[in-house]
């Protein structure tokens, strides 16, 4: 079973994202967020294996992927309306409506009920906080393993190039989705501002969304 995946991204539209890892295989993975093509990534991964398929699901934070299972184990809901609730509500919201019974806040998600949604507040109480026992944070890029008698500078330089290099991916992630959602309300299709804003993002030193909307916005 896959559970966590490390590569290159090679392709990325904010549903699915081929990642290419060291030993170079490609995944192919639902995904709900844009990555920038050309970046390293890090995503938790749920496999679902079926008779006549294998799929995987994407999630930024170990949370998310466990709640997804968990909602795997309520009756009527399979893994596309589990990823659905996970992207469109978000994992503390979901937490927060099933402790208060709050069944218009599932309802917002299309194709989910008033009886599936109250399934998933029955079979879900008094489980669901269990989710919080494990880490929120998302991953981006592991260091290297330090070889025996390691020299310290050299270890305090590489420690600090790759917290660098994980706060400069997830900055340019927040920046894209950023820049491609204020595109979207100005009438754009994804599919069309997505490649552009990635070339952009990765031959350009951008450092707001601002900046990278405004060099797309002159090629559309």
């Amino acid at each position: 079973m896959i559970g966590f995946l490390c590569g290159e991204v090679l392709f990325s539209d904010g549903q699915e994202s081929v990642l290419q890892t060291t030993s170079g295989i490609g995944y192919q993975v639902y995904y709900n967020k844009v990555l920038v093509e050309g970046s390293q990534a890090a995503i938790f991964i749920a496999h679902i294996i079926k008779e006549d398929s294998e799929t995987l699901y994407g999630f930024h934070s170990l949370r998310a992927k466990k709640l997804f299972e968990l909602l795997l184990t309520v009756k009527g809901i399979g893994p596309k309306s589990a990823y659905g609730l996970i992207s469109n509500i978000g994992v503390n919201e979901i937490i927060n409506a099933v402790n208060l019974e709050a069944k218009a806040t599932l309802t917002k998600v299309p194709g989910l009920g008033g009886k599936g949604a109250a399934q998933i507040i029955l079979d879900l109480s008094g489980k669901i906080d269990r989710v919080k026992m494990y880490s929120d944070s998302s991953k981006t890029l592991r260091a290297k393993p330090v070889m025996q008698k390691p020299n310290l500078i050299e270890m305090f330089e590489e420690t600090t190039y790759v917290e660098n290099v994980q706060s400069v991916v997830a900055n340019q992630h927040e920046i894209l989705n950023d820049a491609l959602m204020a595109c979207k309300e100005l009438g754009f299709k994804e599919d069309k501002i997505i490649p552009i804003a990635q070339r952009i993002l990765g031959a350009n030193n951008i450092s707001k969304p601002e900046q990278l909307i405004h060099l797309v916005l002159k090629e559309v």
